[in-house]
């Protein structure tokens, strides 16, 4: 009863979509209806706003983190083990990409997922997100650092904590990232992906 517990809440921090509500709050444009439709600090960037693209990924970073740090911290005094914390993993993942306070349709994960793997590990945490700059910076394109960070992410765990519960919650959660991204996977064999910086025209009311 207390996994489920722990799950339902992770969700529920999970849905908090910060694109959405940082946008609001600064009078932006819904995410959602402009350039990528992704509700992620990549396309709030698109509109030229700097410091609500930023607040964005730190928001959405936090909540990963949060959910993991809080269940990290409290399953001792409610019983609950190692798979009860990676159940919070996927959880607050999900409750990122399918978020129930708006209507379901949620961001790719990147930010999400970094902050679940600095709640579960810092250091592993810190190499992910080194994975992802080194690619942002060379290749200028956010989906393709994400896609080589989400594979890299399980094979960095697996070799330094081994297999358990928490490795398989993190290829699903990798699994589900890669999937997310698969029209910016379409539009980089095509040549058509937008990078990093570039801004739509839509962003701004």
């Amino acid at each position: 009863m207390n996994t489920a517990i722990f799950a339902i809440v992770a969700y529920l921090i999970g849905s908090i979509s910060f694109a959405v509500v940082v946008s609001r709050v600064v009078g932006l444009s819904d995410p959602r209806t402009y350039g990528s439709k992704n509700p992620g600090a990549t396309n709030v960037l698109r509109s030229g706003n700097k410091g609500a693209a930023i607040a964005t990924l730190v928001g959405d970073a936090a909540k990963g983190w949060l959910a993991v740090w809080l269940a990290i911290l409290l399953a001792p005094k409610f019983g609950v083990g190692t798979a009860g914390i990676a159940l919070v993993a996927i959880a607050v993942f999900l409750g990122h990409l399918w978020p129930i306070f708006f209507r379901f349709v949620g961001g790719k994960g990147v930010a999400t997922a970094l902050g679940v793997l600095l709640g579960i590990n810092v250091w592993l945490g810190l190499a992910v997100a080194l994975t992802w700059l080194a690619v942002a910076f060379a290749s200028r394109y956010s989906s393709l650092a994400a896609l080589v960070a989400s594979v890299c992410a399980p094979i960095y765990f697996g070799v330094v904590f081994g297999i358990n519960e928490l490795f398989f919650a993190i290829v699903a959660m990798c699994s589900l990232l890669l999937y997310r991204h698969n029209q910016n996977i379409a539009n980089l064999m095509a040549g058509k992906e937008s990078k990093i910086g570039s801004k739509s025209a839509d962003a701004k009311k």
